[in-house]
């Protein structure tokens, strides 16, 4: 799974025409897309409508800081060695708030924001979640700025047309066009995201962009892609709408999410058993004070079965912490009910 970042300033490849694509007129090309019911003959109204709210991102960050803390490298006796990488968001908000990926600003010394009419500003961080690879980002414009308004991704269906936007190759401000591939998508990226699949193309440094309905309202933020090479092969994933805008109002609101932890590091069973199997725990956390072991399973929170690693820290990171939980435990052939109080999850670590 590739995430959609441009590091460093390398060469661009120039791609040619592949040959076997070419439809062999403009007119059989408008004839052939006008068949579909709903296919507009020029997006270029819906492009106007929406481009105001689309912005690349630029990053300055430290030699190795991909992963690392959002708070901004500080002077020492040394300076690292600084690294570009660009990505893409948009704006929610007159005043400058901006929807973003997590890792397109982790670890970012600076972040440099491009409107679409090329003025640029420094952004500073508002709040950022790991787990959903979501951040919001602020600039403070010169002008009231246009935002994007969010639409229900839920209303969204398999064969839906989607605009794509976004900042591919630091190029500036790019749009591309395809359909929803599917839904709810599991790709391995954390145990909140279940993605929308689309084959508009998607490319390094469209992190963070938006994907539009045609009605011109944001039904995801582009975040990964499958590719052999790194670049679009047709299968991106994007964090869908109603996902994301409840982690965005947090986010605003708090600058981050008061997530649970249970103090484990966890892994998938042997195929065909259920729960998740606990592989290590941190000393001293909710778990290891409730007396659990390593090799343990658990089956169940609150009684809930528990299908995965992804599962159970899904499940524990939604609780409040402070909360007590009810954990189904087996050890060898022995289940038990571990009463266990839910501690806050740390930044940047693991269940």
């Amino acid at each position: 799974m590739a995430r959609l970042m441009t590091r460093g300033s390398g060469n661009i490849r120039r791609w040619g025409w592949v040959l076997g694509l070419a439809l062999a007129s403009p007119r059989a090309a408008l004839a052939q897309f006008s068949l579909f019911e709903g296919a507009p003959h020029s997006l270029a109204p819906l492009v106007k409508q929406v481009a105001p709210s689309v912005v690349g991102i630029a990053v300055t960050e430290g030699s190795g800081a991909s992963g690392a803390a959002h708070a901004p490298l500080r002077g020492g006796k040394t300076t690292p060695p600084l690294t570009e990488a660009a990505g893409s968001g948009f704006i929610i908000s007159r005043e400058g708030l901006i929807v973003t990926n997590d890792h397109v600003i982790a670890g970012a010394a600076k972040i440099t924001v491009t409107l679409d009419d090329g003025e640029t500003y420094t952004a500073r961080l508002v709040g950022a979640d790991d787990l959903t690879d979501i951040a919001v980002i602020k600039i403070s414009p010169r002008h009231q700025l246009s935002p994007a308004r969010w639409a229900d991704s839920a209303a969204a269906q398999v064969g839906d047309w989607v605009l794509a936007a976004g900042n591919p190759f630091a190029l500036g401000t790019s749009f591309t066009l395809g359909i929803i591939s599917a839904e709810g998508r599991d790709i391995g990226e954390g145990p909140f995201n279940h993605f929308l699949q689309l084959d508009a193309p998607l490319n390094p440094g469209n992190s963070g962009g938006p994907a539009f309905n045609m009605a011109g309202g944001v039904i995801g933020i582009n975040s990964a892609i499958v590719s052999p090479s790194g670049g679009s092969v047709g299968i991106g994933f994007a964090i869908p709408s109603n996902s994301a805008a409840p982690i965005v109002t947090a986010l605003i609101a708090h600058g981050g999410l008061a997530r649970g932890w249970l103090g484990v590091s966890v892994a998938d069973p042997p195929r065909g058993e259920a729960g998740a199997v606990i592989t290590g725990l941190e000393p001293g956390g909710p778990a290891d004070r409730a007396g659990l072991t390593q090799s343990e399973t658990v089956l169940t929170v609150d009684g809930e079965p528990i299908s995965g690693a992804d599962a159970l820290t899904g499940a524990i990171a939604s609780m409040p912490p402070g909360r007590k939980v009810i954990l189904g435990i087996k050890e060898n052939a022995h289940i038990s009910n571990v009463p266990v109080i839910i501690g806050r999850r740390p930044s940047q670590i693991g269940e």
